[in-house]
């Protein structure tokens, strides 16, 4: 069984200064901590934090929309990867990313769900103040 994940941050960014920086591996690495392997190519390898997370670049709307294959080290082998949705929109105070995963397997739903805050969306929101 499967679960969808659906979460949204506003950081303090435009949505295509969010976008530019995931798309760039050095920026991705330095609000993650992380390696990233990481370019906007359509069918490109995609590959985060040392290889824990990995999948491939599928679709690009420059600066409004990523979708990858993405898949995580504590998925089974036999789990099929799951979709990414990454949505990036302005706001008054700042960049919204809406985010949808699907197909994330029950028995990692939680450590994704957990995941994106904590690797993700806090980090960056701390890295985004210190280059400030």
């Amino acid at each position: 069984m499967t679960r969808a994940i659906q979460q949204s941050v506003v950081l303090p960014a435009s949505a295509a200064r969010l976008y530019e920086m995931y798309v760039t591996a050095e920026e991705h690495a330095g609000f993650t901590g992380a390696a990233v392997e990481v370019e906007e190519t359509p069918g490109s390898k995609f590959s985060a934090f040392d290889g824990v997370l990995t999948g491939r670049m599928l679709a690009f709307a420059r600066p409004r929309l990523i979708v990858q294959s993405w898949r995580s080290t504590k998925f089974n082998a036999d789990d099929q990867d799951s979709t990414l949705i990454l949505t990036f929109s302005d706001e008054a105070d700042g960049g919204r990313i809406d985010l949808v995963h699907l197909n994330v397997p029950e028995h990692d739903y939680d450590g994704v769900t957990e995941g994106w805050p904590q690797h993700y969306w806090t980090p960056w929101r701390k890295y985004l103040t210190r280059i400030k």
